[in-house]
């Protein structure tokens, strides 16, 4: 299918002429004369052109004030314009605007057609990013939060509040598992920013300096092996969303320089001169209690309120199992769809221990049964024997006389089990870090780190 190409030229000769040009370049081109036949085309004919070439002054108007007006209709085309004289005030409104281009006749038709051509993927570009936007905001809408429990109900109704209103910053907590990172998403495409970028980062995964220099950027030479410029994630959220998950783990010195970010909405990059304004708004996630942290002089209190400006809590799967039949039909049927499988009947037996079940993982933990289950089928039937459930429910982990053992059934994340080993060698090492430091084969420090991380007890 060839791209549309909408030409508006009142010279009848030079119109032509173009149209020519563009239709040998394998152009779909439409030629009109004046801006009251472009915006028939345009509203009521249906074209959906790639790129418009316009004339600056035609019969029935100028062609910037038809721009600003039907800027909504077109705003994945492109615009070149065409004028006989140059203006600065025509050129500067028109880059305001946001036109691709602005040129003078007569011009060489080489380098128009070279200006066609970066209007046009400049148009693809745009076009992509709406495309993939409308599948996010199709994808994560109010309904992917599965449930009819009271909870969820009212958690449902507070999302659909929040995202009709500018907010600037709101913290989500929850147990690990719970879907902070779901609720984000919906956030996020469903509100006024959903065509902006939507940025994630853990704070717990990285460093403190390593985090500082991806949430502010860097300029180069600002460090050892800073080659070049890199822009933070604040930048690359510009417009958007940028979210902060495990913000509770962040160290606190940097803590400080995230309050005065999120207050003023600049940065200034590592080694860097000049501040830098944004435009982001913050959603933060943790599962901590975060008026516990502050009180234990854990996390600031300034920047706990700067951002608690809305709080959104969402509630562990065991106290919404009312919500349980409904999440396991809709993780079947994307796993069914996934690995082209056919589950159709759940046996009572299996209803019963997933009922009866603790869900320490919560939803991610359902969710990894589900998928694991689904996956291992092999006829319509749910197979209970790939559950897997651990028989005590109420031990994420057991002791055993040579070590330990942790079940590999989706109940225990990766920073669980981390946990529970340098939780039982501290135990065995009597609180000692430098012997449980040697038993665990790392450095004091790396110890001590997972220790604060997970709030351990050791001397």
């Amino acid at each position: 299918m060839r791209d549309s190409l909408l030409i508006i030229e009142d010279e009848n000769l030079l119109g032509n002429e173009l149209a020519r040009y563009f239709r040998k370049q394998n152009w779909e081109v439409t030629l009109v004369c004046s801006l009251a036949e472009a915006e028939k085309c345009l509203t009521k004919q249906g074209i959906d052109p790639l790129v418009i070439l316009s004339d600056m002054n035609l019969p029935d108007g100028n062609a910037l004030d038809f721009l600003e007006q039907i800027k909504e209709t077109t705003n994945s085309t492109e615009w070149l314009f065409l004028t006989g004289y140059g203006s600065v005030a025509d050129s500067v409104r028109a880059v305001r605007l946001g036109a691709y281009d602005f040129i003078e006749k007569p011009c060489d038709l080489k380098r128009l057609n070279m200006l066609i051509e970066g209007a046009a993927r400049s148009a693809r570009a745009q076009r992509r990013l709406d495309n993939q936007t409308q599948e996010q905001n199709n994808k994560y809408t109010l309904q992917t939060l599965a449930g009819k429990s009271q909870s969820i109900t009212q958690l449902r109704e507070m999302i659909k509040q929040v995202s009709q209103v500018p907010f600037s910053s709101l913290i989500i907590t929850g147990e690990t598992g719970t879907g902070k990172g779901l609720i984000t998403k919906i956030l996020h495409y469903s509100g006024a920013r959903a065509k902006g970028p939507l940025i994630e980062i853990n704070c717990a995964a990285l460093p403190r300096e390593l985090l500082e220099s991806e949430l502010f950027g860097y300029e180069a030479g600002a460090f050892t092996g800073a080659k070049k410029r890199h822009r933070g994630l604040f930048e690359q959220a510009h417009t958007g969303t940028l979210f902060l998950d495990e913000i509770a783990e962040m160290d606190m010195e940097l803590q400080g320089k995230l309050l005065k970010a999120v207050e003023d909405l600049r940065i200034r990059r590592l080694g860097g001169e000049h501040e830098i304004e944004v435009d982001v708004q913050i959603i933060a996630a943790t599962n901590k209690d975060l008026p516990h942290e502050v009180s234990e002089g854990q996390f600031r209190e300034d920047l706990y309120h700067r951002l608690n400006v809305i709080n959104l809590h969402i509630p562990p799967l065991r106290e919404r199992l009312d919500d349980l039949q409904d999440l396991i039909l809709l993780f079947i049927a994307e796993n069914n769809a996934k690995s082209n499988k056919n589950i159709r009947i759940i046996p009572d037996s299996v209803s019963k221990k997933l009922s009866a079940y603790h869900w320490p993982g919560n939803i991610r933990e359902l969710r990894n049964i589900i998928e694991r289950c689904v996956l291992l089928a092999t006829g319509n039937i749910f197979p209970e024997q790939w559950l897997q459930l651990p028989n005590n429910l109420n031990q994420s982990s057991i002791s055993t006389e040579n070590g330990l053992f942790l079940p590999l059934d989706g109940s225990l994340t990766l920073d669980d089990m981390e946990k529970t080993i340098i939780q039982e060698v501290l135990i065995q090492a009597d609180s000692n870090v430098a012997a449980a430091a040697r038993m665990l084969g790392m450095t004091r420090e790396t110890l001590r780190y997972r220790v604060q991380k997970y709030q351990l007890k050791c001397h």
